[in-house]
């Protein structure tokens, strides 16, 4: 009996490796290379329709370019089809000590789900191109706060709303990029593109329920063929 059982698990097991090569990349590009209203939080959206898309979310990255302007005026969310909210962009840098935020003319980035530094914290270490613009490949800055909150409220915020928050949800649809430059000085900030990235894989349970089914049938069929 216990080969038996240790039989059954090891083919489900199998069953489930083999959904992992099912994952699926869904990337959309966008170059609007479209100015960035001035201290206008109205702001601008960007809509990228992702079609074909099977199983949930698994990962997502956002390609950020973003030239000229003050990093620190920057607001800037993504919206799921589903309808939750990741902020991408809170006013990078503002704190009790700096309600500013980062003076940098703009991004050159990757925000990405599973990236360890958030990129609210740059300051600490990062590079620029030749342009200026911050590069490198960041975790989203997830504070889902007011980007007019004082700087104390940005240091007692946690990144509770990154781009993790899309795991396990529908991918295919519209999703939305929303983005504002709330300050008038500064100078503006052009956003010339914008990508997003989606991987996808089959839903645990139903691969789950797959596998142990297509296990335990097979065993019965090899014990009833033997009766």
């Amino acid at each position: 009996m216990k080969k038996i059982l240790r039989s059954v698990l090891l083919l489900a097991a199998i069953t489930l490796g083999v959904s992992v090569q099912a994952t699926q990349t869904n990337t959309v590009t966008l170059t609007p290379d479209v100015a960035i209203p001035v201290g206008n939080p109205v702001g601008i959206s960007e809509q990228f329709n992702i079609t074909g898309a099977t199983g949930v979310v698994s990962d997502v990255s956002v390609t950020l370019n973003i030239a000229g302007g003050f990093n620190g005026n920057l607001y800037a969310y993504l919206v799921n089809p589903e309808g939750q909210l990741a902020v991408l962009l809170n006013r990078v840098g503002v704190t009790g000590s700096n309600p500013f935020g980062y003076s940098n003319p703009g991004f050159a980035i990757t925000l990405d789900g599973n990236a360890s530094s958030n990129i609210h914290g740059y300051g600490s270490g990062y590079s620029v191109n030749g342009g200026g613009q911050v590069t490198g490949t960041w975790a989203a800055d997830g504070r889902n706060i007011s980007p007019t909150s004082a700087g104390s409220l940005f240091d007692s915020t946690p990144p509770t709303s990154g781009l993790n928050v899309f795991v396990d949800t529908a991918a295919a649809g519209v999703w939305t990029l929303f983005v504002a430059d709330l300050s008038s000085g500064g100078g503006t900030a052009d956003l010339n593109s914008v990508g997003i990235t989606v991987m996808t894989a089959p839903e645990p349970g139903t691969w789950a329920l797959l596998g142990v089914g297509a296990a335990a049938m097979y065993f019965f069929r090899r014990r009833t063929a033997k009766a």
